[in-house]
């Protein structure tokens, strides 16, 4: 093989030409009009004479803090690629020491074998252009080097036009000046258009051949070097047999430049191409996550950022546990259909989000049943009443302020309190009152007139203070029957509060980002959990007690999954929302279901009898190889006075 190598400047009879053009790169385009008087190049001379009337070109030396626009990629908290969000260019940015030296002689061979020659300007190169333009009566050949495709690229029109080659012969000049040659280089090739809407070497060589620009071969080289001129015409994907013959003359002009033997030419024409996929257009795997991850990312960084910033974003969601509970709602979403709960099959809706309690990470959002037939995502944007599945955080403050227990009595008995003009008086599910029962009995059974009671006792500003600890966000108002559900809140508010009980009162921010990065390692946002201890360790220890018999002999004994777990039932008045929010201290998962106009659902629809399985059955699966944990007793804790 030749030693000739990137970099070095070409031996032999190139000499003068190169010093030529060493004279022209001391120049600037004010004084380019003086080397019309030389003869070494009567065409690059009228060029430079033409170019003297450009008085508002582009100023070159923003290159010198480039950056060009790249593709995002978002992961799953284990690092599987989950999609890629781009604008019009799909592009990953990669030094040059990262790209295969096949792919740099092969551009160089077959766009400008003198790159390292001249100083922005081939006057043989625009000699030959001059000449099949003159024989032509118009602009068929460009005779550009690659500078001055760069800068034509990034600055100037697409239109063929002798005064945008004059502009691009003096920016090219220009950018030889401030710029090195290998910088020129890394530029061009993290900047061209390969086709399929691939730009850059990194992004282009993944979707041809499924592998990194350090690691293509000759032959990949040589076939991805060829597309360069007509991208759509040349591509592969397109046709295979024209893009092998297109290979066949870049490896030919490197054989004639001695930059590979015959022997290499051979065996790389030979040699079949593991030919990838477009990637441009993929589709996400996990659409209702992705799409909530860009909605967060574009509220903290804007749109440009996102598409076009090149970010690397970690998501806390696992592959796993999100495949589970996508297959789970899909297939209680039939179940549930056949059953006569929903009247119509897509009005219907399933949405499921998992938190993990020790870091408030959100593991699995399923935000419907179907994300081709509906984009609304209901674990983060629906906001639906919780019906009893908010008493807990009722319960939570009679506990908290001493003057109740688990075992404290309270009567279920008729009440009624003003209301506005008239009276509020509320009922229990089926309509009958107990007397005096325990608090554990009240929860247990999630009986509404102790609830009520208890609301009022301990003041329904202080519920709504707890709730916003929290991180509850949805608007709240102090209603008598707020106790009983009567305001509107997302799946993801109730799984991320519950998982502060299933946590014993620490807490942290719910995210499904763990961190984003740039292009080049910077991190732009740490979402490390920083748990604070925000609940009264007595109080959430006696709830969580509290609730195991919710599920253990209450309203939500079809929520046993044999070990420790706590949650709560929720059923609106008309029966149009049914919940189930439980946890084991590993993992809170809310569940609602509903129909997304508001109907009810069939009569006799509770949380307890169709909800609760839902939960049971992801669980089965999310908790399998899990060590079983205990809760906390409140015994450990000394109760607050």
């Amino acid at each position: 093989m030749s030693t000739n190598t990137i970099g070095q400047n070409p031996p032999g009879d190139s000499a003068p030409i190169f010093n030529f053009f060493q004279g022209i790169s001391k120049v600037t385009a004010g004084t380019l009009l003086g080397l019309t008087m030389l003869a070494s190049s009567a065409v690059a001379g009228g060029l430079v004479g033409l170019a003297v009337s450009f008085r508002n070109l582009p100023d070159v030396r923003v290159l010198r803090n480039y950056v060009p626009t790249e593709t995002t990629y978002i992961y799953d908290i284990n690092g599987q690629l989950l999609t890629r969000i781009h604008d019009e260019a799909n592009r990953e940015v990669v030094p040059l020491n990262k790209i295969s030296p096949h792919l740099k002689r092969a551009v160089l061979a077959i766009e400008d074998s003198h790159f390292y020659l001249h100083h922005g300007i081939n006057p043989g190169g625009v000699m030959r252009a001059f000449v099949a333009n003159l024989e032509a009566n118009e602009t068929v050949e460009g005779g550009s080097t690659l500078t001055m495709q760069l800068v034509k690229n990034l600055f100037l029109s697409p239109k063929r036009a002798l005064s945008r080659k004059a502009a691009e012969a003096v920016l090219a000049i220009r950018l030889e000046q401030i710029l090195e040659k290998n910088e020129i280089l890394e530029l061009y090739l993290n900047q061209v258009y390969w086709g399929h809407n691939l730009y850059g070497v990194e992004t282009a060589a993944q979707s041809y051949f499924n592998k990194s620009a350090a690691d293509l071969t000759l032959a990949e080289a040589a076939m991805m070097a060829g597309i360069i001129q007509a991208p759509e015409d040349y591509s592969p994907f397109v046709n295979y047999k024209l893009a092998k013959q297109r290979q066949a003359v870049v490896l030919n002009r490197m054989k004639e430049l001695k930059w590979i033997t015959p022997e290499e030419e051979a065996e790389a024409r030979q040699q079949p191409l593991l030919v990838g996929r477009v990637t441009s257009f993929r589709t996400s795997k996990l659409p209702y996550v992705t799409d909530a991850v860009i909605q967060e990312l574009t509220r903290r960084f804007g749109r440009d950022a996102v598409l076009k910033g090149g970010m690397r974003v970690q998501t806390t969601i696992d592959m796993n546990f999100q495949r589970m509970a996508e297959k789970t709602v899909a297939a209680w979403h039939e179940r549930l259909y056949y059953q006569g709960l929903f009247y119509n099959r897509d009005n219907g809706q399933i949405a499921l989000v998992a938190v993990d309690p020790r870091t408030h990470f959100v593991k699995a959002m399923v935000g419907g049943a179907d994300f081709k037939k509906s984009q609304y995502n209901r674990a983060v944007q629906a906001r639906r009443q919780p019906g009893s599945s908010f008493k807990p955080f009722v319960y939570y403050a009679a506990f908290a302020s001493g003057k109740f227990a688990p075992e404290s009595t309270v009567n279920d008995t008729p009440v009624s309190y003003r209301d506005g003009n008239g009276y509020y008086s509320p009922r229990n599910y089926g309509g009958s009152f107990s007397g005096a029962v325990s608090v554990r009995k009240a929860l247990e059974s999630s009986l509404n007139v102790p609830a009520v009671k208890i609301g009022q006792a301990v003041g329904l500003n202080k519920v709504i203070e707890i709730c916003r600890t929290l991180g509850i966000e949805s608007p709240m108002e102090p209603v008598i029957s707020m106790p009983l559900g009567a305001i509107d809140l997302t799946p993801m508010e109730m799984a991320g509060a519950y998982a502060t009980f299933a946590s014993n009162g620490w807490h942290s921010d719910p995210t499904f980002i763990v961190q984003v990065t740039d292009s080049t390692g910077n991190v732009l946002l740490d979402n490390t959990p920083k748990p604070r201890l925000l609940l009264d360790p007595w109080a959430v220890a006696s709830l969580n007690d509290v609730l195991q018999g919710v599920i253990t002999r209450g309203t939500a004994t079809n929520a046993r999954i044999g070990r420790p777990a706590a949650g709560k039932t929720g059923t609106t008045s008309s029966e149009r929302d049914i919940w189930f929010v439980g946890y084991v201290p590993q993992l809170s998962v809310a569940v609602w279901v509903g129909n997304d106009d508001y109907t009810p659902l069939a009569s006799g629809a509770t949380g307890g009898g169709f909800v609760a399985p839902i939960w049971r059955d992801f669980m089965h699966q999310a908790m399998q190889g899990m060590p079983v944990e205990n809760f906390k007793s409140p015994s450990q804790f000394e109760r607050p006075r």
